[in-house]
């Protein structure tokens, strides 16, 4: 289950919940009590190793890869 990070306006404090996708909007309560709340902007994170696709090499066609005469 997808885990969400909110912020109290009242109080200010940062807490997060689990819940599922279909209710990610809906209104959160803080550990406080307060009902003014913003659910916060998160990064994903995934875990494994990655390999990033190699570098095109430069030059070739006609834009000035030594091609054209």
């Amino acid at each position: 289950m997808p885990r969400y990070e909110y912020r109290c306006r009242s109080c200010g404090d940062t807490f997060e919940l689990s819940r599922p996708m279909a209710e990610s909007s809906a209104p959160a309560t803080c550990p406080a009590g307060h009902e003014d709340t913003v659910k916060l902007l998160s990064t994903v994170a995934v875990g494994g190793t990655a390999s990033a696709a190699p570098a095109p090499k430069a030059g070739g066609g006609c834009c000035g890869g030594g091609c054209c005469g």
